[in-house]
């Protein structure tokens, strides 16, 4: 039975129009940006990552609402986009290397394990879709003890 209802969930979903109306537009002035940990931190897991965005509103996945979005996070993976342009005309995976932050969050305790990562904070809209132009932080790097 929870098979059928994930399966019937699952068809519904994918029969909305995600590309109906074309990208979300965003405000090119935009600015996403991870507060902390800063480029370079030693940190010790779980690992507090706080989330900045200017210019544009937070709204939770699934409220289609004018110059807003979500945060996803992008871990250990090549800057969003580099190895695939068209990936930022796409609905962001999710897995282990991209976390959706769906409910509007702020900020995550995230389990890494001991060694060099990446992150990266790529806003999504209603649908999980990155807007037109993207809005990205840069790359940062950090060493988890």
């Amino acid at each position: 039975m929870k098979h059928l209802l994930k399966t019937a969930a699952l068809l519904t979903f994918l029969s909305f129009p995600v590309y109906a109306e074309g990208p979300t537009p965003s405000n090119p002035d935009a600015v996403q940006y991870i507060i902390s940990p800063m480029d370079g931190a030693t940190v010790s897991s779980p690992v507090k990552v706080q989330f900045g965005l200017q210019g544009m509103g937070i709204a939770p996945a699934g409220v289609e609402k004018e110059m807003t979005g979500h945060h996803h996070l992008v871990i250990d993976s090549a800057p969003f986009g580099a190895d695939d342009p068209e990936a930022v005309k796409m609905a962001l995976p999710a897995d282990e290397t991209h976390i959706h932050y769906g409910g509007g969050q702020s900020e995550a305790m995230v389990e890494l394990a001991p060694g060099t990562h990446t992150l990266q904070l790529v806003l999504g809209d209603w649908s999980h879709t990155p807007h037109e132009p993207p809005i990205m932080s840069k790359v940062i790097t950090i060493t988890v003890e």
